[in-house]
């Protein structure tokens, strides 16, 4: 199926794009496959889910550091998955991160013979990932409980803000997909568009063309992934044109979290104040289609919430609907 030039949920088909669809025990049996073709082990073995991870990601000496994108791909995907509701697909994407041994991985880079910028970020992205990976072990009780205060405090920071503008949160399921659903349940919500005109594939790809045909306003905001001294990289370390347009492909193809980037695009692409609730400090970030100009108060406007706390690993968003009609005490 096709909608607004994006293929949505096409197996089967020899489509261009495809949406990674949501079925979870399959996106991990992916996962794993994948792992086991990259680093050559074991294949996989019949068996229950339970005793899989054992049998198939048992300690193996350390693979090949992580320097392609391929691995690179297979890490931000296993991320992904720790973003899920599903305490299933959290702990299995956890034990494959952590099988990738990526902190000897880190290792290994920092002490071979390229030392670039890149190695350096990738060896920091390989650190970061294992000690996400490690945040969800199930024999961490004290992190654990800290994780759980954490969340519990921003989400009643965040509670608070939308009691006050008469909002209720309405959450967006966490697939890396989730700034682009709420955004779209909002611009349905206001009567700007249909439900069938209007979805997480539909709004990435107006982000992603609204990018790419305003590189100047963007091309500040986005770093080249291996810093000033990375090759190709601009002189201020800006991502270079093809740097850049593999950036919008990501955000028109892939299930990659949307920051702020995306959240100034679709502002501008849909002429239409965003308006983020958080639990940091501003509690409210605004965003107009043209900066500075705040526009008609009492216009339409997007409400979303942003979670950094919210499923132990942040970058969560969710639509902020009208709270019920409070009648006046007289």
């Amino acid at each position: 199926m096709r909608v607004s030039g994006v293929n949505v949920c096409c197996p089967d088909d020899d489509s261009e794009i495809c949406i990674p669809c949501t079925k979870t025990d399959d996106k991990i049996r992916s996962l794993q496959v994948s792992f086991q073709l990259h680093f050559k082990k074991t294949p996989l073995m019949a068996g229950s889910k339970k005793n899989k991870a054992k049998k198939v990601f048992s300690r193996q000496p350390t693979p090949p550091p992580i320097m392609n994108q391929d691995a690179d791909e297979l890490m931000n995907d296993l991320l992904a998955q720790l973003d899920s509701r599903d305490e299933t697909v959290q702990a299995e994407s956890a034990q494959v991160l952590n099988d990738m041994n990526l902190n000897e991985q880190a290792n290994a880079i920092e002490k071979g013979k390229k030392q670039d910028a890149k190695s350096r970020f990738q060896a920091r992205q390989a650190r970061k990932a294992a000690t996400l990976a490690q945040s969800f072990s199930p024999d961490d009780p004290e992190h654990q409980a800290r994780l759980e205060k954490e969340a519990k405090d921003e989400d009643d920071a965040i509670k608070n803000v939308c009691r006050n503008l008469n909002l209720e949160v309405f959450e967006i399921n966490p697939d890396g997909h989730c700034l682009y659903s709420a955004i779209a349940d909002q611009l349905v919500l206001l009567g700007l568009a249909s439900p069938a005109q209007m979805n997480y594939a539909a709004i990435r790809n107006f982000a992603a063309n609204y990018i790419r045909s305003h590189p100047d306003d963007f091309l500040p905001f986005l770093p080249s992934t291996g810093g000033e001294d990375s090759e190709g990289a601009l002189d201020a370390g800006l991502m270079n044109p093809l740097q850049f347009d593999s950036y919008c492909k990501m955000v028109r193809d892939t299930a990659t979290w949307g920051g702020e980037p995306e959240v100034v695009a679709l502002s501008r692409a849909f002429n239409i104040p965003i308006h983020v609730v958080q639990g940091g400090n501003p509690s409210i970030v605004k965003h107009y289609p043209r900066e500075g100009d705040a526009g008609d108060p009492n216009g339409p406007t997007v409400w979303i919430s942003y979670h950094r706390k919210l499923y132990g690993l942040g970058e969560h968003y969710n639509s902020l609907r009208p709270g019920p009609r409070r009648i006046p005490v007289t």
